[in-house]
């Protein structure tokens, strides 16, 4: 595996090296301790499964409250995603910063995200499916989120969204969280 940086502190994409013969390949896509060598918490308290049957089907932006903040590691195992990550912790010097890469099923490419950032992800093509490690259990009260179009986060999301559910289109723009 190799870790490359991206332009916002702690949000790294994790390139997995699949090794292949007559049968197929092999790739590690997780070590815990590879990752605290890099300086990554561990992961795998719960893993996740996300289904999007359309291309255009838009996800986020997502994220746990203190005092649980979910960092998530991030691969597509089936089609191919434009997955975004956005700082929001209060007084930040990145906050409402974003960084995005695509992911797909072939790259062996995936996108961790620490606590206290937003994820969200566009499908660009039908039938994606993505996989999540997650480094918290699941809070229903401490869910939150912001707006996917927020003009002061200003994501440059490849296509527009076609679809998008009514939780998601109603999250409150990044200057209106009262308790992030």
């Amino acid at each position: 595996m190799r870790f490359l940086s991206t332009d916002l502190p702690g949000v790294v994409i994790v390139q997995g090296d699949p090794q292949g013969d007559e049968r197929g390949t092999f790739m590690r896509t997780y070590c815990a301790e590879t990752f605290a060598a890099h300086g990554l918490p561990p992961l795998g308290v719960q893993c996740n499964v996300s289904r999007n049957a359309r291309k255009g089907t838009l996800r986020g932006l997502h994220f746990q409250a203190q005092p649980l903040p979910d960092a998530k590691l991030v691969r597509c195992t089936r089609g191919r995603v434009f997955d975004v990550a956005v700082d929001v912790r209060p007084g930040s010097p990145t906050l409402g910063r974003w960084t995005a890469t695509e992911l797909d099923e072939a790259s062996g490419r995936a996108l961790f995200i620490p606590g206290g950032f937003a994820h969200g992800f566009l499908t660009l093509t039908d039938d994606a499916e993505l996989f999540y490690m997650m480094g918290a259990s699941y809070a229903p009260d401490l869910a939150r989120g912001v707006r996917w179009d927020d003009p002061d986060i200003a994501i440059a999301w490849p296509a527009a969204p076609e679809v998008l559910s009514d939780r998601d289109r109603a999250l409150p723009l990044l200057a209106g969280l009262v308790d992030p």
